[in-house]
């Protein structure tokens, strides 16, 4: 993806990847990947859980998932986030992200 490798491990069926989430952005789009973790801007408050369900939104969108298949399974009150995505194996969400970071890069 970048110098910096996203880290997703596998776990079970699903797969599991730590997100920085920076939320107050205009629009939400991939940003990067910085010490493993997959840096997206989330165009949402962090109020009422409203980022992190941006945040679920826009990756299932991204993933072409259905949105209970994407959860925030640690990090609701923090930025870093631990998402895990219930029907993908790691090898196809790190494809598919690569491909989801080279469309937002100029």
């Amino acid at each position: 993806m970048t110098e910096d490798a996203l880290h997703i491990t596998a776990f079970g069926s699903a797969c599991r990847f730590e997100v920085h989430a920076k939320p107050k952005a205009k629009t939400s789009a991939i940003v990067g990947v910085t010490e493993g973790r997959l840096e997206v801007a989330i165009a949402a408050q962090p109020n009422d859980g409203a980022a992190n369900e941006e945040l679920v939104r826009f990756l299932s969108k991204a993933l072409n998932l259905k949105q209970r298949d994407v959860t925030v399974v640690r990090g609701q009150n923090a930025r870093i986030k631990l998402i895990e995505l219930k029907t993908l194996s790691a090898e196809t969400a790190r494809t598919l992200l690569s491909v989801e970071l080279r469309a937002t890069q100029p």
